[in-house]
């Protein structure tokens, strides 16, 4: 693991703490309000869960932003992302605090997931700026290890977040009061979460500024306009990806693994829902997925434990095939017996497999992207990591039965992972391994200008 020398050397670098603290928080929030969404939509004793129903309320709640993940990405290349993550936080907050009235008046129509699709939009540009924030805190050398414990704690938040929730659930019943009261805890956590990004200088996270100017670009008034920029500047931004392997091919992966993912997450909803629990008894159900989430987290854990240790021996592209394989086969070992305890033990791998991915990514994008382009990228890299996600859920709907149990598509899952990892190992090679231990300043090789692109507004923004 990484020698508790270099973790501290890392939490005493100036602001990481802050950036970290900022982080943990939202996503026990993101934990806390994503257990009352579940409690209220597929938990409810009057509501029925199928594989549409379910697959509705994920396509709900991620397309929307999925589609305009890309786009995000360049106003992140422009504005202050100190002042992303206060203003994020902030508007999550009355939003969030409207999703509790809504439920709080029982109310599960258009209003109710409009204004949770668009708050889950807001949290996914606050986690681009997160991401294309951290080079800024930490040292190039230490970019592997700072991911390792900042997406591992947050997920691991997440998930303390989600028992929260839970265990309020539980304790106080599925009433509309009960849920509402649930969401209104995790507005309160969102807050204090702002409260700590409002610590920090707010040109401290980038992105940097041309050195002629000093100022950042603005996007122009005309939505017309900025839609035309915005289009232009992403195309750019793949080109740049496209002509960096390393970066490609660790995109590509993690698009094939979430895509499973969805899949195998989507039959565990519906398993812990309709077929090891019954309809009189949901909140057998709710403890049957808190025990395979909780077993996720602490494979999240352990994959923070060992990649950063593991890469330096065998390199990123070797650790992502290895956590490949790790799925497929804990889908085939864990998944096919169908029954609640191997299920339990299954999720362990699958957390490990699936955050030694993320970390080896995040990492190999970060060092491979220069700054300017590194808000876009991360764009994308979360649209794609979202719509893998809906178009899992799709499929899954059309070829799952209702109580989730199917050996072929947990067989078809399995070896899948397989054929993922053997495509990548074979696209990807080992001899560009190391390639991904620089941090590119800037993006020589392609045709597109090194200073951001001028948008003509009248006047320039100082970076709001």
């Amino acid at each position: 693991m990484a020698s508790l020398t270099q973790v501290r050397a890392i939490f005493r670098a100036p602001n990481f703490g802050r950036l970290y603290s900022t982080r943990q928080l939202s996503a026990a929030a993101d934990g806390i309000f994503q257990t009352a969404l579940a409690s209220y939509v597929f938990f409810s004793p009057q509501n029925a869960t199928t594989p549409a129903k379910a697959a509705a309320a994920f396509a709900a709640l991620l397309l929307p932003y999925s589609i305009a993940g890309p786009f995000v990405g360049v106003f992140l290349d422009r504005w202050r992302r100190q002042r992303v993550l206060v203003i994020g936080n902030s508007v999550k907050v009355v939003l969030v605090l409207v999703v509790g009235a809504l439920v709080l008046a029982n109310s599960d129509g258009i209003a109710f997931f409009i204004t949770a699709v668009v708050a889950l939009g807001v949290n996914r540009f606050f986690l681009s700026a997160l991401s294309a924030a951290l080079p800024h805190v930490v040292e190039p050398a230490d970019l592997i290890t700072a991911n390792a414990l900042s997406t591992t704690s947050g997920s691991v938040s997440t998930i303390i977040g989600a028992a929260i929730g839970a265990g309020i659930r539980l304790g106080t019943g599925s009433s509309p009061a009960a849920v509402a009261s649930i969401v209104a805890l995790a507005a309160l956590v969102y807050a204090s979460s702002a409260a700590v990004a409002a610590t920090m200088g707010s040109q401290l996270l980038g992105p940097d500024v041309d050195p002629s100017s000093n100022e950042l670009t603005s996007l122009p008034s005309s939505p017309w306009r900025a839609m035309a920029t915005v289009t232009r500047e992403l195309a750019d931004a793949t080109v740049y990806v496209r002509k960096r392997k390393k970066a490609a091919s660790a995109l590509a992966a993690i698009s094939a693994h979430r895509f499973l993912f969805g899949v195998a997450s989507l039959t565990i909803v519906l398993l812990d829902r309709n077929y090891f629990a019954t309809q009189g008894n949901i909140d057998g159900g709710i403890l049957g997925l808190g025990a395979a989430i909780g077993a996720l987290g602490v494979g999240l854990v352990i994959a923070a434990i060992i990649t950063p240790p593991a890469t330096d021996r065998v390199g990123t592209t070797t650790w992502i095939t290895a956590m490949l394989v790790l799925a497929g086969v804990a889908i085939a070992v864990f998944g096919l017996p169908f029954q609640r305890g191997l299920l339990v033990a299954g999720a362990f791998f699958l957390g490990l497999s699936a955050q030694g991915v993320k970390i080896c990514v995040d990492t190999t994008l970060q060092k491979q992207v220069s700054d300017e382009y590194r808000g876009r990228v991360f764009s994308v890299y979360d649209m794609a990591f979202n719509v893998t996600y809906v178009a899992a859920a799709a499929v899954a709907a059309t070829v799952l039965p209702k109580s989730g149990k199917s050996f072929p598509v947990m067989a078809g899952v399995a070896g899948a992972y397989l054929l993922v990892a053997v495509v990548f190992a074979w696209f990807s090679g080992e001899s560009d391994d190391n390639s991904a231990n620089r941090v590119e300043k800037s993006p020589s090789d392609i045709s597109t200008p090194r200073r951001p692109v001028t948008i003509e507004t009248g006047k320039p923004s100082s970076g709001g």
